[in-house]
Parts: C-alpha cells; structure tokens; sequence
C-alpha cells in the first residue's frame, strides 16, 4: 500500500467544494486525518509510487491489451497535457460512457492529475439519461465508444450537443472510422510532461478533500441523483476492504462488473492504484469466459453481481472443474440466496464467498465474513460492519432499535459521500446526528453483521443497477391510455427483480406490454427500466390517504393473480 502523506505537523484541512455546496465540514476532515482515517493522498500519489516502484508489472489486462503501471502513467500524463491544453481548470468535469476498457483507467488517473471532476456514465444509458446527466454536471469533454452492443453513441451524443452548451468536446474511444464533430482518442498534442514527485500532486496539483468522482444514481424523485465523492472518502473504503480482505500487490482482481457503477470504479479502476496489484477486465460478462480468465491469470479476487457468481459456479460445476487461485468473491447488489453462496464454497474450495452491501452513497458498508466467525454468516447475513457506525431506527419514529429489530439502515462514516449536486437532496439525505438514510430495511445481529430485509425507498434492484421506479412512472402517465400507473419490483431468476407496470386505463382504452415499451423507446430510456410485464387493473389498492400500496402490487406481481 502507498504511504501516508509526506506532509508532516497538525493536519491543515483546506476544504474544496468545486460548484457544488457539500456537507463537509473542517473539523469533520481534521478528526479524520488525525485518526488515520483518511491519509491526505490523492489517487495520482499512489499512481505515481506504483510507476516507481512497480512500473514493468502488469496493472491492466484488457482483451489482447496490457499495460505496465509505467505504461498507464505515461499515457495518462500525455492526457492530462491535453486536458490542459484544452483549457479545462480543476474543478470541471469530464465524463466517460465507456465499457470495461482500460482507457477508463487512463482517464481517471489524468483527470486527476489535472484536479478534475470524473463522471463515469453506464454504458445502457440513452438519450433521457445522458441528456440530464451531462446537463446538470455541466460536462466539458465526454469519452464514448463508436458503437458497443448496437448503439451508435456518435449518433446519440449528436441529437443532444445543440441542448449541452457546456461540453466542449467528444472524444471516441477505439473508433473505426473518422466522423465529423468528433475527436478520436489517442491524438494528444506534444510529448508527456514529467512526472511531478507525489507530494506536489498532494500539496499542489489536487485537494485530497476536493470533489474527484461523480457518480450518478436513480433516485426516488424520478430524476438521477449525482453522488460527490472525494479522494479521501474512496481511499478510505479501499484502504478499510483491503485490510479486511488482505490484498496484496500478488492479488489478480478480475473484473465484470461496470467500471461506470461504484464497485467496478473502486476496485476495477482504483485499487490496482493502491495495492500495485493487476485488474482483468471483462466489457462483456460470459461465465465460460470467465472461468478461462481466472484460469489463464491466477484470478485471486472478485466483486460482482449475483448472476455473475451463479452462472460462474454453475458452469465450473457443469465440467466439474474449480479454480485453485480463487480465494475471496464479494457479492452484492440483487439479492444473493443463501443457497448461491453454499454452491460456490462446494465448487470453490479455496474460495471464501460471501455477501455485502453498499451503495454509491456509502460504498461498503460489510464487507464479508470477519476472521474467526463462522463462514456460513456469509452466507445467512450480509456481512460484517468494517469502516461505518450503523445503526437500526424505526421507520415511523426515528427511534433507535436493538440488535435483531428490523428497521431502516442508517450509516456514518470516513467513506460516505460529501453530498448529492443537489444540496436539497443532500439535506434530506442525512438526520441530524449526521447519518445518512440509505432507504434500506435491516437488522443488525451477531453483535456487527447487517442483514438487509426490504427497502423503504422505491427501487428496482435489476441485476445490481438500481432502477427509478417514479422514473418509468413519469413518462408512462403521459401515454394517453393511461390513467394511473404504478411500477413495482417483480421477481427475476436471473436478475433477482426487474420491472413490472400496473395500470388503470382510460375509458374505452387498451393498453399491451409491447405497446408499453414501444412508447418507452420512443421516449429513449435506457432498455433495462422497461417492464417485462403490464397487469390491467379497474382500480388501483390504496391507503385512506389514497397513496397506492405498492407492496400489495409486489405480492401481486410474484403470484401472478
């Protein structure tokens, strides 16, 4: 792991906020510094000390791609001569809606060496996301594929530019063909600057309490929320986990989950950064594939979504193969059966799996099985408190619960996010002693082991990507057959939920589930929100205070009647 800032004497706290009002106060980050918490460097400080010291070893596998920290830094330097270049000024944001490819690495780390906001963006997003999200960071320069999957995303990025007076540039990643308004990758001006030494990244380029990651989400409000993180509150999260689970610069992460989502960012993207340890990437998940990678790079370590352990663990046992090297896979996101992760220790001997939980607000709050419990809580709890103070209230009166009372989740601590881009939501977001309400219901048992019951917020969890449900709501009720809507969490083998729409129509109207999504892709929402099934109601369950009780639609949905 990169040492501590070489800074020496009482931590001094110059606060950042770039443009946006955050809850970070300066007491707050002195109490931090001072407990080791957070150890003041930024990400390209430890960049830098893996180019020093571990600049030939591989940091990245991409495909047929590789790259040495040496090479990574380079190239990141020749971007950031670029970005500068370019004008941009620490504090803007630029953005990348790219796959799992190693140029995300690339783009990180040269934002940061240039002070600069990142905005990773998920690749299934389209028109309706994009267009807001780009908006409302105000981004200046936006990396895309020319196409992934089938999507032409030039095509897409060009119906939006006269609706985006901020940004500046698009720049196409591994694009076949020059086209107009675009950039290409690659083509930066001049040759690489040298590396500055990393104490004057920290003291000069770059605040390590500056605002460097945001992160969009579905929210409850039907519009995404952005998420402000700093260097400080994502180093604290790798450098707590790391701990935890032992990584060392020997370990072979493999990743599949997006680079764009908080869990592909932090441990695809940055922890290589922090530990000297290689990344493989996957753009596209395959479990036959996955299994040949772990095989081919002595994988070590994984973090993924319920379906990815599954169906990696169900071809392994197919064959009945296994995979010596793996020892630890962290799963999350849709819910895991107890059952997934029995499975996968039969299958993986080696391997520890287990479940955990997290958000892009509080990225992980358990983090598995601590030492010396019994491992079959990895597979019964989400897994053991490590980095946060949690604690358990009633959804009615805010009252603090007991240890095995189910109540929403609320957490604190070095990691959580500064804000949302929107100070209203930042404010709703935490009570008053400073814990943020993840919206999540729980309980607490075995003295620091979470287990996640329900949700209070409405969400759709489908394949580990959170889903607006008021999102899809707010564009169904402009159809004009319909005359309420309701969207819900329907069971997913596969996926654990996705969409399913209630709705009561219009006298004399008729409505079909294909006529649904039609009118959804005219309205050019991302293909994952849509509902795989429509239920025609005369009339909508409802409170005395006419609100729609969704869980009655829930149950509904799973029975099918």
């Amino acid at each position: 792991m990169v040492p501590r800032s070489t800074q020496t004497g009482e931590p001094s706290v110059q606060i950042s906020r770039s443009s946006w009002q955050t809850r970070l106060e300066t007491d707050v980050a002195a109490g931090f510094i001072k407990s080791g918490e957070w150890r003041g460097v930024t990400l390209f400080h430890q960049a830098a000390y893996q180019a020093r010291n571990r600049g030939t070893a591989t940091a990245i596998v991409d495909g047929e791609i590789s790259r040495t920290f040496a090479e990574v830094m380079q190239e990141s330097q020749l971007l950031a001569s670029w970005f500068r270049d370019y004008g941009l000024v620490p504090g803007e944001v630029i953005s990348f809606q790219l796959p799992n490819w190693s140029e995300t690495i690339v783009i990180n780390l040269a934002a940061c060496i240039c002070g600069l906001v990142v905005n990773p963006i998920v690749p299934t997003y389209r028109h309706a996301e994009i267009g807001y999200i780009l908006s409302n960071s105000r981004t200046r320069i936006l990396f895309i594929p020319e196409t992934f999957r089938a999507t032409d995303y030039v095509k897409m990025v060009e119906n939006l530019r006269p609706s985006l007076p901020d940004l500046r540039a698009v720049v196409v990643v591994r694009g076949r063909e020059n086209r107009s308004g675009v950039l290409s990758y690659g083509e930066w001006p001049g040759d690489a600057p040298p590396t500055p030494p990393a104490t004057d990244v920290a003291e000069k380029l770059h605040d390590p309490n500056a605002v460097k990651l945001l992160l969009y989400t579905s929210g409850t409000t039907g519009r995404p929320k952005g998420v402000l993180h700093s260097h400080n509150t994502i180093q604290s999260e790798i450098d707590a986990v790391g701990k935890f689970w032992g990584i060392q610069s020997s370990d072979v992460i493999l990743m599949p989950s997006p680079v764009t989502h908080i869990t592909g960012y932090i441990y695809g993207i940055e922890m290589m950064s922090s530990f000297g340890c290689k990344a493989v990437f996957m753009d596209r998940w395959d479990a036959e594939h996955a299994a040949a990678l772990i095989l081919q790079h002595g994988v070590t370590f994984s973090v993924g979504a319920t379906p990815f352990l599954r169906e990696l663990v169900g071809f392994l046992e197919q064959r009945g193969e296994t995979r010596p090297s793996l020892r630890l896979f962290a799963c999350g996101g849709a819910p895991v059966a107890p059952d997934d992760i029995r499975r996968a220790r039969a299958v993986l001997p080696n391997c520890l799996a287990f479940r955990i939980y997290g958000s892009s607000e509080a990225p992980t709050v358990t983090a598995g099985v601590a030492a010396g419990d019994p491992v079959e809580l990895g597979a019964t709890t989400d897994g053991a408190i490590v980095n946060f103070d949690v604690k358990i209230v009633s959804p009615e009166t805010g009252e603090t619960l007991r240890d095995g009372m189910e109540g929403e989740i609320l957490v604190r601590g070095p990691e959580v996010m500064l804000g949302y881009t929107e100070w209203e939501d930042t404010k709703e977001a935490f009570d008053e002693e400073g814990y943020f309400r993840t919206g999540d219901l729980g309980f607490i048992s075995h003295a620091r082991y979470v287990t996640v019951s329900g949700r209070k917020k409405d969400l759709i969890i489908r394949g580990g990507e959170n889903i607006s449900a008021k999102e899809v709501e707010d564009i169904l009720h402009t159809h004009s057959a319909i005359a309420e809507v309701a969207v819900v969490a329907m069971p997913h083998e596969r996926l654990g939920e996705t969409p399913c729409a209630f709705v009561v129509l219009n006298n004399g109207d008729s409505l079909t589930i294909q006529e649904v999504q039609n009118f959804l892709e005219e309205a050019k929402l991302a293909k994952q929100k849509f509902p795989e099934k429509l239920f025609l109601l005369d009339s909508m369950p409802k409170t005395a205070s006419n609100k729609i009780q969704k869980h009655v639609l829930r149950t509904l949905c799973s029975t099918g009647t």
